[in-house]
């Protein structure tokens, strides 16, 4: 640790901003991500995943499939620094077949930018996507985007998320005009009007300003820092993130009244941010960012005291110690060294596969961060290898694959081919793709008679004799846990009665041990 005074400390943690940005697909994550770095100063050129050309190589977006597709697959993590603030940006997977990734992105921030379509409201993976951080109470603002297009009427949008969300909605800014016809915004906190065009008093757009300001103010909350910061209410900010209309309105609320890092929950204790012991928490893998260099890259937030370079750092779940000699903070693939980090940043370890998922680092203490699951897969499909010489090659890179969270793996303790578990097909596709792409291994998918699967707890003789009658339906996972392969659920429900003695479960929290 660092001989800095615990000052300077409080002071650098203060400044932390680490949040997520949260929505259905297409309401216009990706495209206000890269408006926000462009206003931070971090881009020159925003991207656009609906553009054509350069203006289509969107920076959070590096992976080729999600250039393609135009769809975010994997949470990037990008730093910047804008309004005196360090910005962690984690842009999480809009598309619901990555829901894990998304839910253990957000572990790891302590507040979300929650998008919505001005004219669809609110939708159905925004609705699964809120109800994850009211879980964990993590403080919402909300950005209506798309408010240069037909949209809904803004009393009626507010309503909505009221209702359908059970969340109290104060806004920050109100819209100046309509469609084709909008301009910019009126900050609601400041009193201070934001346009692109100058507006004469007389316009229409000004008096219908005035006309529904008079009516936001009587008939809706007023923003209270307390109730955000619960998760109780929620700041709303209108713009339109493909003119660049309110972005910078969020980035100086961000600024303003943003959470800094919170405390974390841990086995034993709570552990607070300004604390001086370094602790962190592994929360994402990703594996060959750089393809020349086959790197495997652990990002870890931290969660309280400060990080240096070339420390040693205790990993509590194998009780080893290991120096951390190139801390890396990224912007998307791109990196820097980080000769130093506070709690609050997020930054990346090299590792040959030492690190892994829901991994707690510390200076010294015995400690293990909670609440980063994995959930049970709703599609089990088995990996059939058509080049049998590369079988090594397959089995190594499944693994690794498997430690970053893009599918999970289970052996088949039969000795048949690996099954490979999913939440949606489009995982499938990003599991081909990149075994193509980066392993140079083709693989196909046959399916299994089964259709859950389920983690098996217990005394440890029960389990194995279990295991013994039930040989071809058991398997075990990345962390050589025991898992249960049900054909169906009433075989599930029936394999239950008859083993009262065992547990099953379709929730894991990473690091369960068998009793």
């Amino acid at each position: 640790m660092s001989d800095a005074p615990v000052t300077d400390l409080s002071t650098e943690i203060a400044r932390r901003r680490t949040f997520a940005i949260i929505s259905h697909p297409d309401a216009g994550k990706t495209t206000l991500t890269e408006r926000i770095l462009r206003a931070g100063g971090a881009i020159q050129l925003a991207g656009n995943v609906r553009a054509k050309g350069e203006r289509r190589r969107t920076r959070s977006d590096w992976m080729s499939i999600e250039r393609d597709r135009g769809i975010s697959v994997v949470s990037s993590v990008m730093t910047f620094e804008y309004g005196g603030c360090i910005f962690n940006l984690l842009d999480t997977p809009g598309h619901e077949d990555f829901s894990e990734d998304t839910y253990r992105t957000l572990t790891a921030v302590d507040s979300a930018v929650m998008v919505i379509d001005a004219a669809k409201g609110i939708e159905d993976r925004t609705r699964k996507l809120f109800e994850i951080c009211r879980l964990r109470d993590i403080p919402i603002v909300t950005f209506i985007n798309k408010m240069d297009r037909e949209a809904q009427d803004p009393f009626a949008l507010l309503d909505e998320i009221a209702s359908s969300l059970a969340l109290d909605t104060a806004p920050a800014t109100w819209p100046v005009g309509r469609a084709a016809k909008f301009v910019g915004t009126y900050d609601i906190l400041s009193k201070k009007l934001h346009t692109q065009e100058e507006l004469a008093p007389t316009d229409p757009r000004m008096e219908q300003l005035a006309e529904e300001l008079e009516l936001a103010e009587g008939a809706l909350p007023e923003f209270d820092r307390e109730s955000f910061d619960a998760g109780h209410l929620t700041p709303v900010f209108f713009g339109s993130a493909m003119k660049e209309i309110g972005v910078t309105d969020l980035l100086d609320a961000l600024v303003a009244f943003g959470p800094s890092p919170r405390s974390q929950v841990a086995e034993t204790r709570t552990v607070k941010a300004d604390e001086p012991g370094m602790t962190a928490l592994v929360f994402k893998i990703q594996a060959n960012m750089d393809p020349n260099h086959r790197d495997r890259i652990a990002f870890a937030r931290i969660c309280s005291g400060k990080l240096e370079r070339g420390m040693r750092l205790r990993h509590t779940r194998t009780g080893k110690s290991f120096a951390v000699h190139t801390p890396q903070f990224f912007f998307a693939r791109d990196r820097q060294l980080a000769e130093e980090a506070f709690a609050g940043d997020v930054v990346g370890i090299p590792n040959h596969g030492t690190l892994r998922i829901g991994d707690t680092l510390t200076e010294n203490e015995d400690l293990k961060f909670t609440g980063v699951p994995h959930f049970a897969p709703e599609i089990l499909r088995r990996v059939r290898l058509d080049d049998a010489m590369k079988a090594k090659k397959l089995k190594q890179a499944l693994t690794q694959l498997a430690e970053e969270g893009v599918v999970q793996l289970f052996k088949p303790q039969d000795g048949a081919q690996p099954i490979v578990g999913v939440v949606g097909t489009l995982q499938l596709d990003v599991l081909q793709a990149r075994l193509k792409a980066e392993y140079g291994v083709a693989i196909g998918f046959d399916n299994t008679p089964f259709s859950l699967a389920r983690w098996v707890t217990g005394p440890r003789e029960k389990i194995e004799t279990f295991a013994q009658v039930n040989r071809s339906a058991m398997a075990d996972d990345l962390d050589d846990d025991p898992v249960f392969l049900a054909t169906s659920s009433f075989m599930m429900r029936r394999t239950q009665e008859q083993n009262p003695d065992i547990s099953f479960h379709d929730i894991k929290q990473i690091g369960l041990e068998i009793k």
